[in-house]
C-alpha cells in the first residue's frame, strides 16, 4: 500500500463513539511507516503513554443544582471568540493520512468553529490552505507554527508570508532543536514517500557527521535572543509551544510573548519528560494568570478539556485524533471529531454543574494530577 490512499468517498465507519475509536481504522488505512511517523514517539514512548495516563489519573469532583441557563462553552483568546476551547494542533505532512492533507483538516476546523494551527512542515502551501478558510466568518483562530530557521532571512520569509496569507499569530516551537531518538519511526524505515515534502520550507542541510553533533545541530539551536528578535520582526501575536519548566514561563513573560503552550511535542523529542497534565498547573500558578495557556499531548475526552481547563488552561490543542479521523474519512473525519470532542465537553461541563468555561476551577478536581 502507498503512504498515500486511494481516493475515496468520506464515510464514518459504524461504531464511532469517541473520538479514540477512529484510531483503528486510521491505522489499517494507512501504510505501517507512515503511522510509526506520525504516530509514534521518541525513545521507549514513557512520555507519549504519560501524556494519556495523567489525564485517565485526574478525578472530577463535580457540583450539583447548579443554574445551567444560558449555558455556553465559548471562550475568549488573544481578541477573537471561539465556539469552544478547541483548536487543532500543528502536525506536519498530513497528506500522509490522506491525500487532501492540511486543505482538508482547515475546512473541517472552520466547519466546527475550532482554531488551527498550520505546521510550517506542512505538506500544502500555507497561502493556499488559509486561503480556504481566512473569510469564514465562524471560523476559529488561524495560526501558523514556526521552527527558526538556521538562517533569519528564511525565517523572516515564512513570518512574512504568514502575515500576508492571513494567518493571525505565530506558534513557536521551543522544545525541538533537534529531532528525538524516535525507536519506533527509525525501526519501520519511515521516509517521506514521493509527492509529499515540507513545501514552505527551503531543503535542509546535510545532516551532522558522527562525533559533530552538538558543532552542526544545536549552536543553531533558537535561544531567548531569538525569541526576542522574533518579537520585534513581527506584527502578529507570538506564542512559545513546548513549555514545560515554571522558570521557562516566566522569562517568556518577561520577553512580551502573547502565549504559551504546554506540550511536550506529543513524546516525540524527550522521553521521560514530564506529561503535560502535571507541568501544567505548575506553570498556570508560576504565571498567575498573566498570559493565556494552551496545552497539548494525550487529549482524546471532553472531560480531559475540562480537566485541563480546570488545571489553568484556557484552550487545549488535539493532534493525533484529528490525523486519526483524517485518515479515515478525511474532512468528514476530522469535522467528526472535534465535534465529538466539544459535545463531550459540554456534557462535563453541565455534570460539573458548570454554565460556562469561567465556572470551571481546581475546585472540580478531586487531586493535583
Amino acid at each position: 500500500m502507498s503512504s498515500l490512499q486511494a481516493s475515496a468517498p468520506p464515510r464514518i465507519p459504524a461504531g464511532i463513539a469517541g473520538a479514540a475509536d477512529y484510531e483503528p481504522h486510521a491505522r489499517e488505512r494507512m501504510d505501517p511507516a507512515a503511522w510509526a511517523y506520525l504516530c509514534g514517539g521518541a525513545g521507549d514512548e514513557i512520555t507519549l503513554r504519560a501524556n494519556r495516563e495523567a489525564w485517565d489519573a485526574l478525578r472530577l469532583l463535580p457540583r450539583v443544582l447548579r443554574s445551567l441557563a444560558g449555558g455556553s462553552a465559548g471562550i475568549e483568546l488573544l481578541g477573537r471568540r471561539l465556539q469552544s476551547p478547541l483548536l487543532v494542533a500543528p502536525m506536519a505532512f498530513q497528506r500522509l493520512a490522506h491525500p487532501d492533507g492540511e486543505a482538508a483538516t482547515a475546512l473541517a476546523a472552520a466547519a466546527q468553529g475550532a482554531g488551527l494551527v498550520l505546521s510550517a512542515q506542512a505538506s500544502q502551501r500555507l497561502e493556499d490552505v488559509a486561503a480556504l478558510v481566512r473569510d469564514e466568518a465562524d471560523r476559529g483562530p488561524l495560526w501558523f507554527q514556526l521552527y527558526l530557521q538556521p538562517d533569519r532571512g528564511h525565517t523572516l520569509e515564512l513570518v512574512e508570508r504568514a502575515e500576508a496569507a492571513g494567518f493571525e499569530a505565530l506558534v513557536l516551537t521551543v522544545d525541538a532543536p533537534t529531532s528525538g531518538a524516535r525507536d519506533r519511526e527509525r525501526r519501520a524505515g519511515f521516509q517521506l514517500p514521493p509527492g509529499v515534502s515540507a513545501v514552505n520550507l527551503r531543503p535542509r542541510p546535510a545532516q551532522a557527521a558522527p562525533g559533530d553533533f552538538f558543532a552542526q545541530v544545536v549552536a543553531q539551536a533558537p535561544t531567548w535572543e531569538d525569541v526576542a528578535w522574533l518579537l520585534s520582526a513581527t506584527r502578529l501575536p507570538l506564542l512559545l509551544k513546548g513549555v514545560l519548566h515554571p522558570a521557562d514561563a516566566r522569562q517568556a513573560l518577561a520577553l512580551g510573548v502573547a502565549g504559551l503552550i504546554v506540550s511536550n511535542h506529543g513524546g516525540r523529542t524527550l522521553d521521560t519528560a514530564v506529561s503535560t497534565a502535571r507541568a501544567l498547573p505548575r506553570i498556570a500558578d508560576a504565571l498567575g494568570g498573566a498570559l493565556p495557556l494552551l496545552v497539548d499531548g494525550g487529549i482524546r475526552r471532553g472531560t480531559d478539556v475540562l480537566k485541563a481547563l480546570a488545571l489553568g488552561a484556557q484552550a487545549v490543542l488535539l493532534g493525533r485524533p484529528v490525523l486519526h479521523g483524517l485518515a479515515t474519512a478525511g474532512a468528514l473525519g476530522v469535522a467528526h471529531v472535534l465535534r465529538l470532542v466539544r459535545d463531550e465537553l459540554e456534557i462535563a461541563m453541565a455534570l460539573c454543574g458548570c454554565r460556562c468555561v469561567a465556572d470551571i476551577g481546581r475546585e472540580l478536581l478531586d487531586e493535583a494530577p
